[in-house]
């Protein structure tokens, strides 16, 4: 019998960076204008330019599509990089 000793934490930790990286790219693919390569977990994206009230709800309804969560505008507000939106939705 083969031993496991530090896999299954490696495989967890493997699978939230995948969700991570899923979560930035369905991120970025709520935007038109800005190029998908600006997004990364600590993007503070609030300081993109094409941030605003519609892209707001477009996130929040993205969220809510592809990850069956719902977060608000003050949650929003509250995380300062998609990093930190994601463990915000993670928590919900």
């Amino acid at each position: 019998m083969h031993q496991t000793f530090g896999i299954i934490p490696t495989f967890s930790k493997l699978h939230v960076i995948m969700e991570l990286d899923d979560f930035v790219k369905k991120f970025a693919d709520c935007f038109n204008q800005t190029p998908p390569s600006v997004f990364k977990p600590g993007t503070e994206f609030a300081k993109l330019e094409e941030w605003g009230s519609m892209i707001t709800l477009i996130v929040i309804a993205m969220i809510d599509a592809d990850f069956g969560k719902t977060v608000t505008a003050e949650d929003l507000k509250s995380a300062r990089t998609i990093a930190s939106l994601f463990e915000i939705v993670k928590s919900k």
